[in-house]
């Protein structure tokens, strides 16, 4: 697929019109509030694994509504202090997979924790994750499950779980809890845009070619999946067009990015028909903080950077932790 979405000096102009809902800090601090209401609970039991070089943990967390979210935290063999921490967010049908799996940021230095998605798992990588709330009449995936309200939205609860993810690192005496970064590719792009616009202190983020991004232009540029399951939830249910996209203006990485306080690292692809390049540049340009660049990849789709971003990632993120 050749280029298809605007020209990259207008991407790098582009702003969002999705509109900020009102009420929207009042919404994600009364949410965080009451899930605050639930004893955190972070647990890490030891992993047998044959591995020499790391040590790993099975996690367990309190997330939304005091949910039990897993994850795993690897740490370098060696680590007896403190250390800088990336907190992970996985892609769209992942799940954290297996204790052998997350070997890079271990291996560079730095404590790696990684969080289940809830519900999702099923699709690559294996999660262990149960979403224990229902929802109103949805489109098979996850776009559309609870979209009838904000309240009942699904990537409330994700959204939530992740910043209690960090929340739960920072909890284990090998995390320096003032040197964590959010990092992540495609839905877990968009959970990092989306924690770092939730939680203040950050030290730096990086999410790639991130999802969740301009719904209003991402729901009528792409008909691919999953952003065409909020299309195809439209082509049934006629006539809730306004109401679908005031529930998404509250989980629009635009808005999120509008009270980013950290560093930021993004990457986007222009032949990306997943996450269009322009919805990508949306939550960029929101991005508010000076220190932030993005990685242009010009001929490639949402597989983006690949290892190529991986490099530059490992050579930002030690000047920022």
């Amino acid at each position: 697929m050749a280029q298809f979405d605007l020209p990259l000096d207008e991407l790098r102009a582009y702003r969002s019109a999705s509109a900020e809902p009102e009420g929207f800090d009042t919404f994600w601090a009364k949410t965080l509030q009451e899930t605050r209401e639930h004893d955190l609970d972070a647990r890490f039991e030891p992993v047998e694994t044959p591995l020499k070089t790391v040590k790993v943990y099975d996690v367990t967390f309190a997330g939304f509504g005091g949910h039990p979210v897993k994850g795993w935290l690897t740490l370098p063999a060696w680590a007896n202090s403190a250390l800088p921490t990336v907190v992970e967010f996985v892609g769209y049908g992942g799940g954290r997979g297996l204790s052998h799996t997350h070997l890079l940021w271990a291996s560079a230095g730095f404590a790696h924790f990684v969080m289940d998605t809830r519900g999702q798992g099923s699709a690559w990588g294996g999660g262990e994750t149960p979403d224990p709330v229902g929802s109103a009449p949805a489109y098979p995936g996850y776009m559309t499950r609870g979209i009838d309200a904000p309240e009942n939205y699904y990537y409330r609860r994700v959204f939530t779980d992740g910043v209690r993810a960090v929340e739960a690192a920072r909890s284990h005496p090998l995390v320096d809890a003032e040197r964590v970064a959010a990092v992540g590719g495609s839905q877990g792009g968009g959970i990092t845009i989306a924690v770092g616009g939730l939680v203040p202190d950050l030290a730096a983020i990086a999410p790639d070619v991130p999802f969740l991004c301009d719904f209003p232009r991402a729901t009528t540029l792409t008909d691919r999946h999953p952003y065409r399951e909020i299309g195809n939830y439209l082509k049934t249910h006629r006539g809730r067009t306004e109401d679908v996209l005031r529930t998404l203006s509250y989980f629009d990485g635009v808005h999120f990015a509008a009270r980013g306080r950290a560093p930021a690292l993004f990457s986007v692809a222009l032949e990306d028909q997943t996450c269009p390049p322009s919805t990508i540049f949306a939550a960029f340009n929101a991005w508010d903080h000076e220190d932030k660049t993005i990685e242009v990849y010009d001929f490639n789709d949402h597989e983006g950077g690949g290892p190529y971003q991986e490099a530059a990632k490992l050579a930002w993120l030690p000047a920022h932790l």
